[in-house]
């Protein structure tokens, strides 16, 4: 069994809301259900929350809209259900700041995966969704905003990052002047099951640099230590 952590399921399907939600509380998780967004935000007024499945076809506010919009307030984790035919959605979906996605119909037991992979990512990141504490961490000349979870340059433009870009800039901005290896980093970012060839880190971390106005030829924030990895070079403190 997991531990008992709080899920809210978003759907505006009925049956669905119902199966999921019986289905993970087998597992071990209390389970919340909203039909539409305005339900939604009802629930994390009232309650908090450790992650939302979010279905991106909804009544009135779609998916995508809640999410932009969760973001600028909370850090909650949120996978999000979208239409196998629509893979501009997905990519939308995490550009949004979506933590996973899900191509319907699925199996239950996937989602369950997907479900115990985030959050087991989320609490190692140190993570957390309370909606009443803006953070800010400064590095170098750069700002990143915890809760809106985007950048903000030297000449104060805000810079979209997506949920993967989000999760390893913040790996960085927690362990700054550490060299981390391509393994460490696959693991605090897609968990124990990531492939140990996977090179999405390196795609990565070429897209963090463009967002950093990063020479990609010598780069200063992010740098490369030959067979070691890569390292934050700047100091980090907060900033309110």
């Amino acid at each position: 069994m997991d531990t008992l952590n709080t899920l809210l399921i978003v759907d505006d399907d009925r049956e669905i809301r119902s199966l999921l939600a019986d289905y993970l509380e087998t597992h071990g998780y209390t389970t919340l259900t909203a039909g539409d967004g305005q339900g939604m935000w009802a629930n994390l007024e009232k309650q908090s929350v450790d992650l939302i499945v979010l279905d991106l076809n909804l009544p009135g506010e779609d998916g995508l809209t809640l999410c932009r919009n969760l973001r600028a307030k909370s850090t909650v984790p949120v996978i999000m259900l979208t239409a196998r035919s629509e893979p501009l959605d997905r990519i939308l979906g995490l550009e949004m700041g979506a933590d996973d996605y899900l191509p319907k119909p699925f199996e239950p037991r996937e989602l369950l995966a997907r479900i115990r992979s985030v959050l087991r990512r989320s609490q190692a990141n140190g993570e957390h969704s309370d909606l009443n504490k803006p953070q800010k961490l400064k590095f170098g000349d750069w700002t990143v905003d915890l809760v809106a979870r985007h950048l903000i340059s030297p000449d104060n433009r805000v810079i979209a990052l997506s949920g993967s870009e989000y999760r390893l800039l913040n790996i960085f901005l927690d362990q700054p002047n550490t060299v981390l290896n391509r393994d460490q980093l696959l693991n605090m970012t897609q968990g124990r099951d990531a492939d140990p060839f996977d090179r999405s880190i390196d795609i990565q971390i070429s897209r963090l640099r463009q967002k950093l106005g990063e020479d990609a030829r010598s780069p200063q924030i992010i740098k490369t230590v030959r067979n070691g990895g890569y390292v934050l070079t700047v100091n980090v403190h907060s900033e309110t």
